[in-house]
């Protein structure tokens, strides 16, 4: 449209030009009169549209140039990562395609990589986003000088890369080769000036060969880089700093880990987890003296389910503090209706022992559901111990200063020094079921349980024996000393309403309208005018 108006104005200005201008040069020369007034305005006004008009149409097409240039930036940078200027999980799918293509050509077969960073979060976290970013570009260096040079390299997002590299068929041993290469290669420390940073990744492979493909080049792309990232979990998830092949069996694996955590979540909404109870038992009179709470999961879909299996999915995916508060809930619930005098042993995770708001809310629960603290024992594994020393000595001072006991348990599995027993206030230690089990044959365990007894008595702690199962392990714990247990000799942990049958038939339980009108001092009461024992 500028040019139209522009090239308008010159044929306006040679039309009008032809006119005035002779009789302009005439004029001049004094061989006639002025021109027309009118017909000179109008020379005047063309030679400014035209003036105008080429102005124009320059800046126009300096603007246009400028345009083209951001679009072909923009398009460059929506196929590229700005940071380490790989390609980007938008483009390398069709990427991995073309070079599908082309190994096709020449009968080569496509393994795709995914490399993940182990524990990169705590680079970030240490040292800044800027030093992380500074990490991230100088792998990505590393990597792209390890591949061979028809490779492909992108970054997928955050600390996670992806390799396409070709091989001749059954050559795998190549792929595992390059895959070693960039083990080592990125794991040897990075120095950014005063400062040494050393990180490791896992690598998941997966060849064209291995996986099913539909035909659709991208989306077998696309299925190459889901399978190699589950082989990269598999790797992550058996140590890190190693590399696996995809097998279809990871991917089972992980849909039915999938399957788990979709279950827990709605399994806690839905109140399908309950409390267990096992018998505790003190050896020396055979007299029932407590419980010991343990989860189970009623799945409408598996049965009943062990913690074993759920309990580590439920810390992965942080539900565990709301899964255990609603049990430790409904076991006080529970063992409100008990005598007086048996105890409830509740253990907690890890996690929990990292919330520094635990012990309030555990205090809550109990003020909530009239639990006196004095009949609550809180078991805290071995190892919890070495991840924050500090707060879990805070921890157990706080719950102790509440009434409540605080045992430390499986002891012998872990790394417990003497000093850290002697100082940290524990009033219970329970064996591991490992050295009690091994009790039935002579040696080394004997000797090991009756000096872990020997120091508890030396400690002035009580000992409680796990993993009784059967009348000979016991007959040998009681030529050790005075202790309690629990096993699946006394039977096998059961729910809240066999429990209170087996409790009803040895008088052992309050009815529930004397447990609502009671107070802690008429708990006490009652605990010494009611049975004390029961005998198992």
């Amino acid at each position: 449209m500028t040019t139209g108006i522009a090239m308008g104005a010159i044929i306006l200005f040679v039309g009008t030009g032809g006119t005035v201008l002779p009789q302009l040069v005439r004029a001049w020369q004094g061989l006639a009169s002025q021109p027309d007034l009118i017909f000179t305005n109008a020379l005047l006004l063309n030679v400014a549209l035209v003036l105008l008009g080429w102005n124009r149409l320059k800046a126009l097409k300096a603007e246009l140039e400028t345009r083209r240039i951001s679009e072909k930036e923009a398009r460059r940078l929506a196929d590229v990562d700005p940071l380490t200027g790989c390609y980007n999980r938008r483009s390398i799918g069709p990427e991995i395609a073309n070079l599908i293509d082309d190994a096709k050509a020449i009968d080569n077969d496509v393994a795709v990589i995914l490399l993940d960073l182990d524990n990169f979060k705590q680079v970030n976290d240490l040292n800044g986003h800027i030093i992380g970013d500074t990490v991230l570009k100088k792998i990505a260096e590393r990597i792209a000088d390890t591949l061979p040079a028809d490779a492909l390299l992108a970054r997928l997002g955050g600390d996670e890369f992806a390799c396409a590299i070709q091989y001749k068929s059954g050559q795998r041993d190549r792929v595992e080769h390059t895959a070693a290469l960039l083990i080592d290669r990125t794991s040897k420390p990075l120095h950014l000036d005063d400062l040494s940073v050393e990180v490791t990744i896992s690598i998941g492979i997966v060849g064209e060969a291995d996986v099913e493909t539909y035909g659709n080049r991208i989306e077998d792309a696309q299925q190459l880089i889901h399978k190699a990232d589950i082989a990269m979990y598999q790797a992550k998830k058996q140590g890190k700093n190693r590399m696996f092949w995809f097998e279809p069996s990871m991917e089972y694996e992980l849909r039915f880990r999938n399957d788990l955590e979709n279950g827990i979540r709605k399994g806690i909404r839905e109140g399908e987890f309950l409390p267990f109870y096992e018998q505790q038992i003190d050896l020396d009179t055979g007299d029932l003296v407590g419980f010991e709470m343990l989860a189970r999961w009623q799945s409408p879909e598996l049965g009943t389910v062990g913690p074993d299996v759920f309990i580590p999915i439920a810390e992965d995916i942080g539900l565990i503090s709301e899964l255990s508060e609603k049990l430790i809930a409904q076991a006080f619930q529970d063992a409100r209706l008990w005598h007086p005098d048996l105890s409830l042993s509740v253990n907690i995770s890890p996690v929990q022992l990292r919330d520094p708001w635990f012990s309030q809310k555990l205090v809550r629960l109990l003020v909530e559901h009239n639990f006196p603290a004095s009949r609550l024992d809180i078991e805290i594994t071995e190892s919890c111990l070495h991840e924050n020393i500090g707060m879990a000595r805070n921890m157990i001072t706080s719950l102790r200063n509440q009434g409540v006991r605080v045992s430390l348990d499986d002891f012998g599995t872990g790394y417990s020094s003497l000093a850290q027993l002697r100082t940290l206030p524990f009033d219970r230690i329970k064996i591991d079921r490992s050295f009690i089990s091994e009790l039935r044959d002579e040696g080394a365990s004997e000797k090991l349980v009756d000096a872990i007894i020997s120091m508890g008595n030396g400690l002035n702690m009580p000992i409680t024996a796990e993993g009784i199962e059967n009348d000979e392990i016991l007959g040998v714990l009681k030529r050790m000393g005075q202790l309690k247990g629990q096993g699946y000799h006394y039977g096998r942990p059961e729910p809240a309403e066999a429990v209170r049958t087996r409790l009803a038939e040895a008088g052992l339980l309050v009815a529930e309208e004397e447990v609502a009108a009671m107070q802690p001092s008429d708990m006490l009461a009652m605990s010494r005018e009611m049975p004390r024992r029961f005998s198992h």
